[in-house]
């Protein structure tokens, strides 16, 4: 029976918050969880907790992530991916693969969210279905920033926050009724519900669905935020947010930023854990 859920919301460097709050977990030896779910970067903190693996993303966000393979903004314009996922994914696999056997032995069920590129549907999959590392690559695919969507037995996926940015409603489906949300975004941001997506539209002409969904996101997103704040009788919602003056973009790569957000979402990991 599923009780309890953490979610974990992406946002590509952004998440090194909620990294900083899971490895508080881990040294906590805190999991008072039956089901986990996570779409982007969420999926992959999770995937380090769930393996036990103790700074292993902190790692990949202060290390890896920084280095100029795997970043670069000017690829776009050559037809090239501004984010080199092929590259971090051979590096990290190689030099810190994920502890498999821990993530499928821990007691928590644990959900990727992925958003299929040919109807623009999230999907939530298990690592016993699919290899995890693909897994993760696919729900980490945002478009524009990686071109190509990742096939995972056939079909085509992308960033898991593209249709679904906090996947709350998937725990409520599966029966939780204590949530923790770990979020990527102060608690008084909206989605600005104006923008016209006009290049998403022109790369991703062969996906209409794709881009469909890309243009309903800011209001959905908007909505989940405001279903947080106002569950379903019987469900109990506790949502983490950053601080309001919370200074990460997607793509930020200043060192001192990332660390203090780290060590920010640390302190409150150190609370949650305590009972505070």
């Amino acid at each position: 029976m599923i009780h309890s859920a953490l979610v974990v919301e992406g946002g590509a460097m952004r998440g090194i918050f909620s990294c900083g709050i899971l490895d508080s977990f881990l040294q906590h030896d805190y999991r008072p969880f039956d089901l986990c779910i996570g779409v982007s970067a969420g999926a992959n903190n999770l995937s380090g907790y769930l393996a036990g693996m103790y700074q292993r993303n902190y790692r990949i966000y202060t290390d890896y992530s920084l280095r100029r393979r795997f970043i670069n903004k000017w690829r776009f314009f050559r037809g090239g991916d501004v984010l080199d996922l092929d590259w971090l994914w051979e590096i990290t696999i190689r030099e810190m693969p994920l502890d498999l056997t821990a993530v499928q032995q821990h007691p928590a069920a644990y959900l990727v969210g992925v958003t299929r590129a040919d109807t623009g549907q999230i999907e939530y999959l298990e690592p016993e279905q699919t290899p995890l590392a693909d897994l993760l690559k696919a729900s980490s695919a945002v478009p524009l920033f990686y071109r190509k969507p990742v096939r995972l037995h056939g079909t085509p996926y992308v960033d898991g926050g593209i249709a679904e940015p906090i996947p709350v409603h998937e725990a409520v489906a599966r029966g939780a009724e204590r949530i923790l949300v770990l979020r990527s975004r102060p608690a008084s941001y909206r989605m600005d519900t104006r923008a016209r997506h006009r290049l998403s539209a022109a790369v991703l002409r062969n996906h209409p669905r794709l881009v469909e969904t890309i243009r309903r996101r800011a209001s959905h997103y908007n909505e989940t935020v405001e279903y947080l704040r106002n569950p379903p009788a019987g469900i109990t919602i506790q949502e983490i947010n950053p601080p309001e003056d919370f200074a990460l973009g997607r793509l930020t790569t200043d060192r001192r930023l990332l660390e203090h957000s780290y060590q920010y979402g640390r302190e409150i990991g150190d609370r949650i854990a305590a009972g505070g």
